[in-house]
């Protein structure tokens, strides 16, 4: 039972809503003013807030609380920021059934959307905030619905309290032992390798494995050096051939994820309205290639190349995709990040994805076939080609073209023994002082890590004159060799590997 008094008070309860990638700090106040009967929330809510008041207004009475008869007016702050999500719900409800009680609630956020009964709600976004909140240092106790608390439970140096209705909430605040709501912190229980004092997770399930590719023992190798290094890589060959077979297995063995990967991913998860998967394996994004510009580039929502952060953007059909979207890749591939501009902001995020495209080496397919004929003019080929300027094919660090499928092609190397030499090329990139994979070293790291003996040294310098290759190249060039020998197990990088490396460079 709410007991008026004729004093006017402020309670204020934090919550959360998602701005762009990241979530914003909202102060929730609710006040209790004479005036004719009404509920009002002020704060630009969106829909899905303004229709709380119903779900609030049931949920209360539901549960035989009784509304004054004043006006309740609830901000949400800051108030010239749009706020989205029902998660607003239960933090309302609470504020309105508390507010004529001494309640101090101290510094806790609280999550939840609510039954029509006043039972607690789990959203998608849910996850999103608190480990937003979490990441910026802003949270550190929150009240959740039982049912986000497992998910949340990952996440470290936060308190996580969970409760199953409104009933329950307000017990909860009103108790001086709170201890018997809180959730314990589970952490990850996966293989994982420890370097520095950092740990890395892995899982070797294998939905599509290596084995399964039969032949095409170059375009296997250079799918493993260009995971073991994270390098861009393009495969060209008749339809047919196995580049999209090659591409969806080379998911299975990227190398291990750090917790604070694990929930990025978790958290892209969960900002696409997926169900969150919270084993190490990297995502893979593979947008068709009539998808727009916004959709995979990003505009009043994060794209397809956002999403792929931390794990492998796969293009199919490359030169079919609109020429303006090839060209929009260039920053992404060589900043790791894209920037959208919107008319008050401009938003960042974050693309540090391995890139792995297909392609016909003509519209028909047929042009590097020995048993058919190609049915393209010049013209038609040439348009073709045209599609991929040179600048973005300068940001592409392995160019494959596959061979035709012959019956005497037989499997190799299994995904197993491959991510076996991952996880050691790995281990011997991090524990040298990297902080990033060869492919995604800046030029000053590149100096360090990527040193060319005598014989290789001059062999590059020939190799800048005949292939006339840009700065760019020769840093990529640098790069791939590195990973050679990282497989190779050499310490410096010597002529095989340099050479090895050119040859993988589009000529």
């Amino acid at each position: 039972m709410i007991i008026c008094q004729q004093r006017t008070s402020i309670k204020k309860l934090k919550c959360a809503s998602i701005d762009g990638f990241d979530a914003i700090s909202v102060e929730v106040e609710s006040t209790f003013t004479k005036g004719l009967p009404a509920f009002s929330i002020v704060g630009l809510g969106n829909s899905a807030i303004q229709e709380s008041k119903d779900r609030i207004k049931s949920a209360l009475l539901f549960n035989e609380f009784k509304f004054p008869p004043k006006k309740i007016t609830i901000n949400l702050s800051p108030s010239e920021i749009a706020k989205t999500g029902s998660q607003f719900d239960a933090p309302i409800a609470l504020l309105i059934a508390l507010q004529e009680q001494r309640v101090d609630f101290e510094d806790f956020y609280m999550f939840g959307e609510l039954g029509l009964d006043g039972s607690f709600k789990d959203t998608k976004s849910i996850f999103v905030l608190a480990l937003s909140l979490s990441r910026n240092k802003l949270i550190k106790n929150v009240l959740v619905p039982i049912n986000s608390a497992q998910k949340l439970s990952i996440i470290p140096n936060i308190n996580i309290y969970a409760v199953n209705n409104l009933n329950e909430a307000i017990s909860f605040f009103q108790s001086n032992n709170k201890e018997q709501s809180r959730v314990k912190n589970t952490g990850f229980e996966f293989d994982f390798l420890e370097i520095h004092n950092k740990k890395y997770y892995f899982t070797k399930t294998f939905e599509f494995d290596f084995i399964d590719v039969k032949g095409q023992d170059v375009a296997k190798r250079a799918a493993l050096i260009s995971v073991c290094g994270s390098h861009n890589i393009i495969f060209e060959g008749n339809p047919g051939s196995g580049k999209s077979m090659i591409s969806k297995r080379m998911r299975y063995i990227l190398h291990p994820m750090s917790i604070d990967e694990i929930l990025d991913k978790i958290k892209l998860d969960s900002i696409e309205l997926k169900e969150p998967n919270f084993t190490p394996t990297r995502n893979f994004v593979s947008p068709h290639h009539t998808a727009s510009k916004a959709s995979i580039i990003g505009g009043t929502k994060i794209g397809e190349i956002g999403l792929s952060d931390g794990g492998l953007l796969f293009f199919d059909e490359l030169p079919h995709f609109q020429k303006g979207i090839i060209e929009a890749l260039r920053e992404p591939l060589e900043d790791n990040i894209v920037a959208i501009s919107r008319v008050n902001a401009k938003k960042l995020y974050n693309t540090k994805f391995l890139f792995v495209a297909a392609m016909n080496p003509c519209p028909c397919g047929n042009l590097l076939s020995t048993k058919k004929d190609c049915r393209c003019s010049l013209l038609d080929i040439q348009r073709y080609k045209s599609r991929l300027s040179e600048p973005f094919l300068d940001r592409i660090d392995l160019y494959v073209a596959m061979s035709e499928v012959a019956k005497t092609d037989k499997p190799s190397m299994n995904s197993k023994q491959m991510f076996d030499i991952v996880l050691r090329v790995f281990t011997t990139q991090l524990s040298r002082g990297q902080s990033e994979l060869n492919g995604k070293l800046i030029d000053k790291d590149i100096e360090k890590h990527c040193h060319l003996d005598n014989i290789a040294q001059g062999i590059m310098d020939k190799a800048i004159e005949n292939f006339n290759l840009t700065y760019r190249s020769i840093k990529k060039v640098q790069k791939v060799a590195r990973t050679i020998a990282d497989i190779e197990g050499k310490k410096d990088i010597d002529n095989s590997c340099l050479l090895e490396a050119l040859s993988y460079r589009r000529r």
